[in-house]
């Protein structure tokens, strides 16, 4: 019988077994880690240091960004290193922590999204309010409130996943070690030993969810009653970008898990935790900074320090 006392590695499955494909896939990963490495860089460096940007909707961009760089570099790494040195492997352990610290960075993601959702509401909805309900106590409280969430529940999911007996093998049929695929190894129906973590999914899940889609009805019943034109788009070109990571990240999660076990195959779910674990994270930097004026002068400023001084 196979548990975590009897075998001491599983084996992830690979993206080919050619060698040169593996190492198209290694500089592949190679490109999007070091591209979402410098798009979170960057917007951590330029909101730290430019006094502009010490402001709520930055704080949590900050944030967001330390988060995007744990949940990649969590799955990423290991996957490059596997396909550069040919092997499949991962210790029980490591398979441990990389479960842990990816749902813990994943769902730390969400809680953030949707308090970032509420300083948009209370931005537009309740202007005169929003220094006395966003003052800089109050939103060190609601990120700890959000890393703390994401640490908790990352906790339940972890321990209950690995408190399952396994006798199904040690292959797990993902690139990474995913929740799902290591349940499938186990030797009863382990979706009902965890129907209390699901209950408790579903709960953070739909409520964080659910704010989030009443905060923006109210922000855009606001917006729409804003006579200037000017005025509108203003507050739409603050809302768009977390709408649309918000948007990525709900969509490529629901996606990746919810769709109908009759077209499930590696193939799709290899694919599938690529769109929701790599994609996001590496795009996110991008659609904050696109139409973001402030941002982009913060950083202008940050290359031409930089090069001034290198001269």
């Amino acid at each position: 019988m196979f548990n975590g006392s009897s075998f001491y590695e599983f084996l992830l499955l690979p993206f080919t077994d050619t060698q040169e494909l593996q190492l198209l896939h290694f500089s592949l990963f190679l490109a999007i880690y070091l591209a979402a490495l410098l798009g979170n860089g960057l917007i951590i460096t330029a909101v730290a240091c430019d006094h502009h940007l010490h402001t709520p909707m930055y704080f949590f961009l900050l944030n967001l960004s330390l988060l995007d760089i744990g949940s990649i570099s969590t799955t990423v790494p290991k996957s490059m290193a596997n396909s550069l040195w040919d092997t499949r492997a991962i210790s029980y352990w490591g398979c441990v922590g990389q479960v842990f610290l990816f749902v813990f960075f994943m769902a730390a993601e969400y809680c953030l999204l949707t308090v970032m959702a509420y300083d948009r509401y209370v931005a537009i909805c309740k202007p005169l309010h929003y220094r006395t309900l966003m003052d800089r106590r109050a939103c060190g409280k609601k990120a700890a409130a959000a890393w703390a969430s994401g640490f908790l529940y990352s906790l339940l999911h972890t321990a209950n996943t690995f408190s399952t007996p396994l006798c199904q093998g040690n292959v797990v049929q993902q690139f990474f070690c995913e929740i799902p695929q290591i349940l499938k190894l186990s030797c009863t129906d382990a979706y009902l030993r965890e129907a209390g973590v699901i209950v408790v999914s579903i709960c953070l899940i739909w409520g964080c969810f659910v704010f989030i889609v009443v905060s923006y009805v109210q922000i855009f019943r606001a917006v729409l009653r804003i006579p200037s034109e000017q005025g509108r788009h203003k507050a739409f070109s603050m809302c768009l970008p977390h709408l649309a990571v918000v948007s990525l990240f709900v969509s490529t999660d629901a996606f990746a898990y919810l769709k109908p076990p009759s077209i499930s195959s590696s193939t799709l779910d290899l694919v599938l935790a690529v769109l929701y674990s790599v994609v996001p994270t590496t795009l996110n930097p991008l659609i904050y900074s696109m139409r973001n004026r402030e941002l982009q002068d913060a950083l202008r400023k940050m290359v031409h320090f930089v090069l001034v001084h290198q001269k």
